[in-house]
């Protein structure tokens, strides 16, 4: 029996030390993310890794844009 992919061929699969890395925090926050289903993983066997687009879509998700005033200066 053959599963679909819901992964983009060729996406990168990161450990949480290269998320850690990437995000430019501990790798606590990944692990905390993981355990509490806030983004997508994949689970190998007993180890745990994320799909790149899915980092991207995340940190994407988090982005604010600058308020800006009348005079077109941001405030």
């Amino acid at each position: 029996m053959s599963k679909t992919s819901t992964r983009p061929r060729g996406d990168r699969l990161l450990t949480v030390a290269e998320v850690a890395e990437r995000l430019g925090t501990s790798e606590r926050f990944p692990r905390r993310l993981i355990e509490e289903r806030r983004i997508t993983f994949v689970r190998l066997g007993r180890k745990v890794r994320i799909p790149e687009s899915v980092l991207d879509e995340f940190i994407a998700a988090g982005l604010v844009q600058p308020i800006t005033t009348r005079s077109g200066r941001a405030a």
